[in-house]
């Protein structure tokens, strides 16, 4: 029987878990990889529905077409490079945006491309449903460090003085 030893996985770390997973699909290493996965969240405490809602996003196997989009922002993100991507907003308005991709994520129920927008000129969270298109590019993307632009990550309190 083998050890087993638990800790608390960073945004950092579950992003690129989830990563991970997109390039895997749905063939039966998935299977097993996912399956891990839940095992490694069973010392979470899962009465959280956000957490809970975002294990079993992570855990389930995304659609053909989504999957296709995070492979090719996946690819981006190795060689450093800035995608294009059609996008529709909350309010259903489509734009075409120049992406430097950081990294991947799920929280909730959804899929996440974080990236540094060059049109808003600001890290941004995309919706991979929402993503129509991915087109890779030839332009060099800065180097940007995951753990500084993850959106959805908890943050420890910071108590401040009261004045006497």
């Amino acid at each position: 029987m083998a050890n087993v030893i638990r800790h608390t996985l960073t945004a950092e770390e579950l992003a690129a878990l989830a990563l991970s997973l997109a390039h895997l699909g749905a063939g039966p290493q998935s299977v097993t990889a996912r399956r891990g996965l839940r095992h490694a969240f069973q010392h979470l405490d899962l009465d959280d529905d956000v957490i809970a809602t975002t294990l079993t996003t992570l855990t389930t196997p995304l659609p053909t077409d989504v999957a296709r989009r995070v492979r090719a922002v996946a690819g981006a993100i190795t060689a450093r490079l800035v995608i294009r991507i059609q996008y529709h907003d909350a309010g259903g308005r489509l734009s075409v945006r120049d992406v430097e991709p950081v990294t991947c994520m799920v929280h909730g129920e959804f899929w996440y491309l974080v990236g540094w927008c060059r049109l808003r000129r600001s890290i941004r969270a995309f919706r991979f449903d929402r993503i129509l298109a991915v087109e890779p590019t030839d332009l060099p993307a800065r180097a940007h460090l995951p753990q500084r632009y993850l959106p959805f990550q908890r943050r420890p309190r910071v108590r401040r003085p009261t004045a006497a």
